[in-house]
């Protein structure tokens, strides 16, 4: 169709071309007199005229072939009810990660109700990604949660007699003073590893940073909820599992409270495995990692900041 319009538009415009063309007798008069300027302001104006004329022939023809574009205007009845969207478009504005700007982040209930706004801390909730830091800190969680209780017996735990088993030379066979040995079947284990602790010193400053770090990124991914409370009518599941329901991609949540965690909520959530409970002063990198969303109250979102804020005793 396109194809056929662009061909009808050439045609016109190349006939409206030779209609207004000037003769050649005006051409070479003006090629001769073009000094004078007599005929090469008719020539001129003949020019301005062709190019009007086309450009007039070309829009009204555009006008012809052209589909028309509904727009939302005075005319409401050219629009389809059925093929209107009824749900609100939103315009979030792109932004910097990592300027340490205050945020403004809606707060809302387990009924997903309006429960107004709250600013979060650009220190604590808008600071730089650094995936070293990251690393850091999980490792030495990791490490200092090792039991650290494997044992192995050296040759004075383990049991057996101490005597010589034959004699030393004239039996035709190798030299040994004991049958505890780590050659003998029951016998010792040389440098086993023994009870003992795999935590590693890793600065306050560098954890505070990474718990910042963890809390900026879900915040960036858009994946913290912020709740008014944390509080369950009952301590039925179905409450929980509703709510999760209307959490868009979503698979597992960490719910975080500012003080101890209510009765009806632990039980309400100790059934789903995919729904875990901390109180604020718990809360911590690696727990936000396994978690792709971060549910926190009021009062978790207060007591964190307030713990970031807090001077490092030295």
């Amino acid at each position: 169709m396109a194809a056929i319009i662009s061909k009808r538009l050439l045609r016109s415009l190349g006939t409206l071309h030779s209609l207004v063309r000037p003769s050649s007798n005006c051409a070479n008069f003006a090629s001769s007199h073009r000094s004078h300027g007599t005929c090469s302001s008719l020539y001129g104006e003949g020019n301005f005229s062709a190019e009007r004329s086309g450009f007039l022939l070309a829009r009204s023809m555009a006008r012809r072939f052209s589909t028309t574009i509904l727009t939302p205007g005075a005319d409401e009845g050219a629009f389809p009810s059925e093929l209107l969207s009824t749900k609100a478009v939103v315009a979030t504005p792109d932004r910097t990660i990592g300027l340490c700007q205050d945020l403004l982040i809606p707060v809302t209930n387990f009924h997903n109700e309006d429960k107004g706004f709250m600013v979060l801390a650009g220190d604590v909730f808008d600071v730089p990604i650094r995936k070293d830091i990251i690393h850091r800190v999980v490792r030495w969680q990791l490490a200092k949660r090792q039991q650290g209780t494997h044992s192995t017996k050296t040759i004075s735990e383990v049991s057996g007699t101490g005597r010589k088993p034959w004699n030393q030379k004239k039996s035709g066979r190798a030299r040994h003073g004991s049958l505890r040995g780590p050659q003998f079947r029951g016998g010792e284990t040389k440098h086993g590893p023994k009870p003992r602790s795999h935590a590693f010193k890793l600065n306050k400053k560098v954890r505070r940073l990474g718990l910042k770090i963890a809390l900026s990124a879900r915040v960036a991914e858009g994946k913290l909820i912020v709740f008014d409370d944390l509080e369950v009518p009952t301590h039925k599941t179905k409450n929980i599992v509703s709510s999760y329901n209307q959490m868009e991609n979503t698979k597992k949540v960490l719910l975080v409270d500012g003080g101890p965690i209510d009765e009806k909520l632990k039980l309400a959530t100790q059934n789903l495995h995919y729904v875990n409970v901390l109180p604020s002063i718990g809360l911590n990198v690696y727990s936000i990692l396994l978690h792709d969303t971060l549910v926190m109250s009021r009062d978790a979102v207060n007591s964190i900041v307030q713990g970031m804020h807090t001077p490092i005793n030295r």
